[in-house]
């Protein structure tokens, strides 16, 4: 990519157990654990495994604990749970993850239907949050989602992004996350606001978590790239939604992120051919085909149809 600056390592965090399958029927533990087989031999270093939330709210997820109680046979890979509240920290502990993501809504509508409160109620939260994450060895990633636009709200004030910013950073967020919850934004409006959070917040990691609603999410992710962020969340085969957001749709997918940052001499360290065995088994863990155009066209060198698993 002559003329384009990219960093030379990029680190991605597959959220497919999570984040891909909150909307859907709930999969066996079974096939969860097949998924993260899969998802681990791909060479991801890390993995946003599941969420500590209400079981009647996200059915999906109802299997947190015993899901955790797996972990232990895996190496090599950084397991890390969604909590939207300090119950779900404190489950999510006590199961034995102490790497934590804490979604806080910069958009008060959003707020009270994902989290059943306004978006100051949740950034107080913060500071017991990251005390139980630190107590237990662990890290805080504070998560700002309809960091760009809200499905009720309509587009997200940036200085209610940058008041959430720097209120976790004082209550002390290890990492910060700006998500795209509906899919919406377009590169510039995506640049401008990351550019806006690292003054607020210099030197602290930030991330960014993309969804393709509207098929932007990888454009937007390969302008943040060139804008210097080096950790993006995917999700394999595009899975993903937000159950309290109309209209919102799967992740950018693993295997594409991978696909143009390996073809652009960035290293990922994830093996394409192994993301799109993964994407393989979790079709057949969800019952259905998966958004990601690679996944049903395979790679560069595919001689014909989709993708088989050797």
């Amino acid at each position: 990519m002559a003329g384009l600056v990219l960093p030379s390592v990029v680190d991605v965090r597959e959220v497919g157990m999570r984040d891909g399958l909150q909307l859907e029927a709930p999969v066996p533990l079974a096939g969860k654990m097949a998924m993260l087989e899969a998802l681990v031999a791909t060479g991801v270093q890390r993995i946003e495994v599941t969420s500590f939330v209400s079981p009647r709210a996200v059915p999906a997820l109802a299997d947190a604990d015993a899901l955790a109680a797996q972990l232990h046979r895996f190496t090599g890979v950084r397991f890390s749970a969604l909590v939207a509240n300090l119950r779900g920290a404190q489950r999510a502990v006590d199961a034995g993850i102490a790497d934590l993501e804490y979604v806080i809504s910069a958009a008060d509508s959003h707020s009270r239907a994902n989290a059943g409160r306004p978006t100051g109620e949740a950034v107080e939260a913060v500071s017991d949050i990251a005390a139980l994450a630190h107590g237990a060895g662990g890290s805080l990633e504070v998560i700002i989602a309809t960091a760009w636009d809200c499905p009720f709200d309509g587009r997200t004030d940036p200085s209610r992004v940058l008041d959430v910013v720097r209120s976790s950073v004082v209550q002390g967020a290890d990492q910060l996350c700006l998500g795209d919850t509906i899919g919406t934004v377009t590169p510039r409006r995506t640049v401008e606001l990351l550019d806006a959070v690292r003054d607020a917040a210099p030197g602290l990691p930030l991330g960014a978590h993309f969804h393709d609603t509207r098929g932007t999410g990888q454009a937007n992710a390969l302008a943040a790239a060139l804008a210097g962020v080096t950790q993006f969340d995917a999700s394999v085969g595009g899975l993903g939604g937000c159950p309290f957001a109309p209209g919102a749709s799967g992740n950018i997918a693993t295997e594409e992120l991978v696909y143009w940052l390996t073809d652009a001499g960035v290293d990922t360290g994830i093996d394409l051919d192994a993301v799109l065995r993964a994407a393989t088994v979790t079709r057949e863990a969800v019952g259905h085909d998966l958004p990601s155009s690679l996944s049903r066209a395979g790679g560069r060198n595919a001689p014909r149809g989709p993708f088989v698993p050797a």
